[in-house]
């Protein structure tokens, strides 16, 4: 062995059918590479397929190409790559990584970590001199607050006034969904107003949320007392968890708020979470964000931002939303397809350097080609982040797993 052999393991997605194992090894055999290990589980992602692990001894400096050259075969839909040696373990072990969850209790620990609202609200927040409203805030938040993995989620009986807040929001927005809203977002609301989970009348439970979207994606509600940082907000993602407060905003002023409130968390980001690509798209992000350096935290912000709240696609020749922020602001959505706001590609490496307004519409939105190109792009995109190990998700066990040798891998 020479010294500028290098061990590199391969993650290879193939699509599922017969002889998926010899047409894996044959396009590692098309570009001359001596495997030395191998093995298969069903794939993670939301489509059927397999996932081929494969270590390779190399001399090659170009992996990049040897991954361009595999992804041409057919059969295989997606290659990813994490070099593992000695040097990788060292690096794993001195290296000052951030604390991450490894698995869903884990995220008791953000319970009281919430930056900003939750019990205190700014002076200029409009419910800041009601003290009506801030007891009513307090006491939905002391039931966040209390909140631990694997209780019953807390149910909150509604007042008239927050009925009343959902219900002029609600139907505002419904009327615009058929102009604006990308197919994968009508078609779960459809299917929510189907079971009666969302109506104009009555503000959904969480709990029915949680169980509705645990059928579809896998994904689950956790109750939050307010906004938490990026960093914290971001790893629940990988678990497919999404934190969403239960508080409803101000009365005086239905269709703002300056803070994510239930309205925005259900009317926005409940139906996509209910499509299986969108929530690849988005565990996608929080996977990446963990264990990653500030700088990158900051990057993966600006993406969930220019996506998962803002983002645009297109669909049939159109440009439709699917980003959550704009899905829930009456005033925003139709701003977004008028002339005055930016309009580009959505290309992951340019999106993580843009700033961003955090008060006002915003200048610029992203359009994606599909949610499966994005999120290709977005695995690709994670690739780049310098971390000594890799993360890789397990479904069944709904545990993280860190990758700093060829032996765990």
């Amino acid at each position: 062995m020479t010294d500028n052999l290098r061990t590199v393991t391969l993650f290879i997605t193939v699509n599922e059918q017969v002889g998926a194992s010899s047409e894996c090894l044959q396009a590692l055999k098309i570009c001359g590479l001596p495997v030395t290990r191998i093995e298969s589980c069903p794939s993670t992602s939301s489509e059927p397929g397999y996932d081929f692990l494969v270590d390779i001894d190399t001399q090659t400096n170009d992996v990049q190409n040897v991954i361009e050259e595999i992804k041409k075969v057919n059969i295989v839909r997606d290659v990813r790559h994490a070099e593992c040696s000695e040097k990788l373990n060292d690096a794993a072990s001195s290296a000052k990584v951030p604390w991450f969850p490894r698995k869903i209790p884990d995220l008791d620990a953000l319970i009281d970590k919430v930056l900003e609202f939750g019990k205190e609200l700014s002076s200029d927040h409009p419910g800041a001199q009601d003290p009506v409203y801030r007891q009513r805030r307090y006491e939905i938040v002391e039931k966040a607050q209390a909140y631990r993995t694997g209780q019953l989620l807390p149910r909150i009986e509604y007042t008239e006034k927050e009925k009343y807040t959902w219900k002029y929001l609600y139907t505002r927005m419904r009327a615009l969904y058929p102009k604006y809203a990308c197919r994968n977002y009508r078609q779960m609301f459809d299917l929510l107003e189907q079971k009666s989970i969302f109506t104009p009348d009555n503000i959904p439970q969480i709990e029915d949320i949680s169980e509705f979207l645990k059928e579809r994606t896998g994904f689950t509600l956790r109750p939050v007392m307010g906004q938490l940082s990026s960093r914290d907000f971001l790893s629940s993602l990988a678990f497919r968890v999404f934190h969403s407060t239960q508080y409803v905003r101000h009365y005086s002023d239905p269709l703002f708020t300056p803070e994510p409130d239930c309205c925005h968390e259900f009317l926005g980001h409940v139906p996509m979470l209910a499509d299986p690509y969108f929530a690849e798209l988005a565990q996608e992000i929080g996977l990446a964000s963990l264990g990653a350096s500030d700088e990158d935290i900051t990057r993966l912000a600006a993406i969930f931002w220019y996506t998962v709240e803002f983002g645009l696609c297109r669909e049939d020749g159109d440009v439709r939303v699917y980003g959550a922020a704009l899905l829930s602001s009456y005033g925003e959505l139709e701003y977004a397809f008028t002339e005055t706001p930016e309009k580009r590609s959505f290309d992951p490496s340019e999106v993580a350097n843009q700033t961003y307004p955090l008060t006002e519409y915003q200048p610029l939105y992203f359009i994606a080609d599909s949610f499966r190109d994005a999120t290709s792009q977005l695995r690709d995109f994670g690739m780049t982040i310098k971390r000594p190990f890799q993360i890789r998700y397990d479904p069944h066990t709904e545990t993280v797993q860190v990758l700093d040798s060829t032996d765990k891998i």
